[in-house]
């Protein structure tokens, strides 16, 4: 899978990018990941990505020109993208079932928003998509994509070593994980449950059923609605 990100600042993106599960799916070629500095697709000498929003109101606006710019150099040189992705707290909402769709294309390109927001005109004419990770608001887009990057790379076949974890992850049957335990037995008088040490697998699956649907009835009870 190829990944292109666009941004003003390519520091907080390369430095997350370098460590982790991601990492090492770059370092194996599973993901060829390529991070644009968007002041590089500016036409002026000072580099000016913002301007002040027509009909005025505080903060500034990220201009259309250099994100136009961007993509156009990235299908000239690492071919047409499979999604433009624009990161914008009012987009889809990031889910489990959205990443698992994004992980089946081949190509995807992040645009980080910053400031007031981006120029309309990137969402409506350049963008494919536009996704959020929640209902707040962020400084920039850096950390949203960051956060689809790593949700997406996870079901890239052969990123995550143990492929049957990804298959048990929380969200992927609609609800959350069970309770998971590890040694010791029984730490500072809290014990493990006996049915995990019980070596019966059809009750140990049976509990761990169970207790995935009251903590996701008591957490999240959205989801079993869904």
């Amino acid at each position: 899978m190829k990944i292109d990100i666009v941004t003003i600042f390519p520091k907080m993106v390369e430095a997350p990018l370098a460590e982790g599960i991601v990492a090492r799916a770059i370092a194996r070629g599973l993901i060829d990941s390529r991070v644009h500095d968007l002041r590089d697709f500016t036409m002026d000498r000072h580099r000016v990505v913002d301007d002040m929003p027509f009909g005025g109101g505080p903060g500034m606006v990220l201009k259309p020109e250099p994100f136009f710019a961007a993509v156009d150099h990235i299908r000239e040189t690492r071919g047409a993208p499979s999604a433009v992705i624009l990161t914008s707290p009012d987009g889809e909402r990031l889910t489990h079932l959205a990443a698992e769709r994004l992980s089946r294309l081949e190509h995807l390109v992040l645009l980080c928003g910053r400031y007031e927001g981006v120029d309309e005109r990137v969402r409506e004419h350049l963008a494919t998509d536009v996704m959020s990770i929640g209902d707040y608001v962020l400084s920039g887009g850096e950390l949203p994509t960051l956060v689809i990057v790593d949700a997406v790379a996870r079901f890239v076949p052969g990123v995550v070593g143990d492929e049957a974890s990804v298959a048990t992850d929380s969200f992927t049957s609609g609800l959350l994980d069970f309770p998971q335990y590890t040694r010791p037995a029984e730490f500072r008088g809290h014990a493990v449950p006996a049915v995990l040490l019980s070596g019966h697998h059809a009750e140990i699956a049976k509990w761990r059923r169970e207790q995935a649907l009251e903590r996701t009835r008591r957490h999240r009870p959205d989801l079993l609605e869904e």
